[in-house]
């Protein structure tokens, strides 16, 4: 293990800390190692807790905290430190859920003591702090904390009082910097200003153009990265001399890199901020920032000369206010959302020109593709093809969205029938005038027949309209073009990773073969299966993506594959399971889902046959108070002509949204039998149910469309 470099924090008596904090000088101040996974190990000479290095478990440790219950907004700071190499991740754990939240991770090695700031959102129910570190299997490789800090409000928040800076850094310049200004001890010819808080013994940042060669030499102060979306009213105290000689702004940077400017300084401030004169007040700032997604905030400063002066920065703060009571609220970009299941939502058509848009919903086959929401639904579909002239154009408008803002438009669509597709479809802007603006998105790929993803961050200055257009450009080159699944969020297009969530486009997420009861392998794939007339042509998520399927030329008829899900925790409430699955061909054997604790199973779910040529959505509610595993068993079926296929696998806390009766019906049986809402689903839907227990297994049948058959 690379040498610890301690690190040591100035602490302030008036600071406070609230429980969850820990220096682990002695103990670890509540936090135990979770009994499922690898230890953490105190050292108490260092004051430090790590995980073994020695140890190739990839299972990782899992550091819990006590139960916390946060009314107010607080900040967490965390001091740690990756040798070689490692992972390690801040979770939050609540009571009833399978899967922890992601709050923050890293995998940067440093060989000393670094500092992260995690925003704590109030919660009224009770949670714990989580941490999982996972050292690499390098030689060497260790993961370490040093100390937990939670303090009350939000990590943009400084009074620069403690030697960490709250998480803000110096972006570092040759010639002019920010430095940690004030204190007790002070040098009496300075001309740097006095704090104004604790009696002017406290401590500001601030930056001097005295060592400034070039012409705009710039400092920046830079904030860390919002682990959350936050919108309200900053507000700050600065002061300034030699105001012509420098400019003094703030800006904040998203996640891509793009910077917005907030505030900058007002170039006529009169010299009244002469750092000469001791008695001088500082100059309040109160600016909004709106900007719902993960940021940072930037102070700049830039000298034009030696002479240029100082900059002096203190007592930042942040309210979820906005600083007037006139300020706008936040756009919600989710009203331009649509899955067409309802209608058109408030998306409208060109009526003057060209053919409409129609909303659908066909029974897939190998001429035609199922929606994406759910392979049974409805969606958009421009039908080029039964033109019959060039020319042939079909707008669709969305909702106006304001100007000035950064946005992420996602979507799926579906090509079939062109040569050509570059204006098979396309994707404008346009502004309030009715004129169409910019052209953001092209389609240039190929016909495939099934859907794609695709995603777009745009920026207009002026409010406007996005618009999906598609063109006909002759009668020889025509076709038809479906649409579905529409979402705009505000910031970057940027794929986070959701706890329980997995869509394999970055590997197994933890899922595993179960190599003692079953004789084939689920196989993670992209593109068709090799065999004609069974399996899916793409993946459920983006059409181009990965998914796991079985080959059923490479086993023989009954043959099993089981694939396990990492463990999950136990809870007293309902959890609901929904993925996509595809299951075409004349020979398609069998598709179950099991829920595996204390090593016996018991049937949640149950397909057999072939069932659709597109993506279909099932939905499985359980409840299991003990760790357990699901399991994903296909069985081959007669032929080869027997590709199963599962993908976009989500499981979340609850019971499922959209189940079909208010109350559980209990079925009157030689033993009493509870069926929840969902089971009665597909009994009413399917024609079966499936119920399994160490002591009966049951199959009830019954007609669908039929309901006085059900006993």
């Amino acid at each position: 293990m690379l040498p610890f470099y301690l690190f040591t924090l100035f602490v302030q008596a008036q600071i406070q800390h609230l429980p969850g904090s820990c220096s682990f000088e002695s103990s670890t101040c509540g936090y135990t190692s979770d009994p499922n996974f690898l230890s953490w190990t105190l050292n108490k000479d260092g004051s430090f807790i790590s995980v073994d290095p020695g140890l190739e478990d990839q299972d990782g440790a899992v550091l819990l905290g006590p139960s916390m219950e946060q009314e107010d907004w607080s900040c967490l700071r965390l001091v740690y430190q990756l040798s070689g190499s490692g992972f390690l991740q801040v979770q939050q754990r609540r009571e009833g859920e399978s899967f922890d939240r992601a709050l923050w991770s890293t995998q940067t090695a440093s060989d000393s003591w670094l500092i992260s700031s995690i925003d704590l959102q109030n919660s009224t129910e009770p949670y714990r702090i989580a941490i999982d570190g996972r050292p690499g299997e390098s030689k060497g490789s260790s993961v370490a904390i040093f100390e937990i800090r939670i303090n009350p409000g939000y990590c943009l928040e400084c009074d620069y009082e403690e030697s960490h800076l709250c998480g803000y850094r110096n972006q570092w310049n040759t010639n002019v910097n920010w430095y940690r200004g004030g204190g007790a001890a002070r040098d009496t010819q300075s001309n740097i200003p006095y704090v104004h808080t604790h009696n002017g013994a406290g401590h500001y940042m601030y930056v001097d153009s005295v060592h400034a060669k070039t012409f705009q030499e710039v400092a920046k102060l830079v904030s860390a990265m919002t682990t959350v979306p936050i919108s309200g009213c900053l507000s700050f105290q600065y002061q300034r001399g030699e105001e012509r000689g420098n400019l003094f702004s703030v800006y904040t940077r998203d996640q891509a890199g793009q910077y917005q400017e907030l505030w900058r300084a007002d170039p006529e401030d009169q010299s009244l901020n002469d750092w000469t004169a001791t008695t001088l007040e500082w100059i309040p700032v109160q600016v909004d920032i709106k900007a719902p997604f993960p940021l940072q905030v930037v102070f700049e400063v830039t000298f034009n000369s030696p002479r240029g002066g100082h900059v002096a920065l203190d007592d930042i703060a942040f309210s979820p206010e906005f600083c007037s009571a006139e300020t706008e609220p936040t756009f919600d970009p989710s009203i331009a959302n649509c899955d067409f299941e309802m209608g058109f939502c408030h998306y409208t058509q060109d009526q003057m020109e060209g053919s409409p848009w129609k909303r659908v919903s066909v029974k897939p086959n190998i001429y035609r593709t199922g929606d994406h929401t759910t392979g049974a639904g409805s969606f958009l579909l421009a039908h080029s093809r039964l033109s019959p002239r060039a020319g042939y154009i079909s707008r669709l408008l969305g909702p106006p969205l304001p100007g000035n803002m950064k946005y992420c438009l996602r979507f799926h669509y579906s090509l079939r029938g062109f040569l050509q597709t570059d204006q098979a479809l396309t994707v404008y802007l346009q502004g309030q005038s009715g004129i169409i603006q910019d052209r953001i998105w092209t389609q240039n790929d190929k016909s495939r027949g099934v859907w794609i993803a695709t995603d777009i961050t745009f920026q207009s200055p002026q409010a406007a309209k996005v618009v999906f257009v598609s063109t006909c450009t002759n009668f020889w080159d025509c076709g038809s073009v479906a649409l579905d699944d529409i979402s705009v969020s505000l910031g970057d297009c940027l794929l986070l990773s959701v706890p329980g969530h997995c869509n394999f486009e970055m590997g197994h997420c933890g899922y595993i073969q179960d190599k003692e009861d079953d004789k084939g392998d689920w196989v993670r794939v992209r593109g068709p299966t090799p065999t004609s007339y069974t399996g899916p042509k793409g993946d459920h998520t983006t059409g181009v993506g990965y998914y796991m399927h079985i080959e059923a030329s490479n086993m023989l008829p009954g043959q099993n594959a089981r694939l396990l899900s990492s463990p999950l925790r136990g809870s007293s409430g309902p959890q609901c399971l929904r993925f996509f699955y595809q299951m075409y061909g004349s020979g398609t054997g069998e598709l179950s889902i099991h829920l595996r604790q204390d090593g016996k199973d018991v049937l949640l779910w149950k397909h057999t046959g072939e069932q659709s040529i597109t993506w279909l959505k099932a939905t499985v509610e359980y409840q299991s108070d003990q760790q357990h595993q699901v399991v994903f068993e296909a069985i081959r079926g007669s032929s080869i002509r027997s590709d199963i296929a599962i993908d976009d696998i989500v499981f979340e806390s609850g019971p499922c949204p959209g189940i079909c009766c208010p109350i559980n019906v209990i079925q009157p049986l030689q033993t009493r039998i509870v069926l929840n809402c969902f089971a009665l689903c597909n009994l009413l839907t399917h024609g079966s149910f499936y119920f399994s227990s160490t002591d009966i297994e049951v199959k009830m049948t019954h007609s669908p469309g039929n309901s006085n058959d059900i006993e």
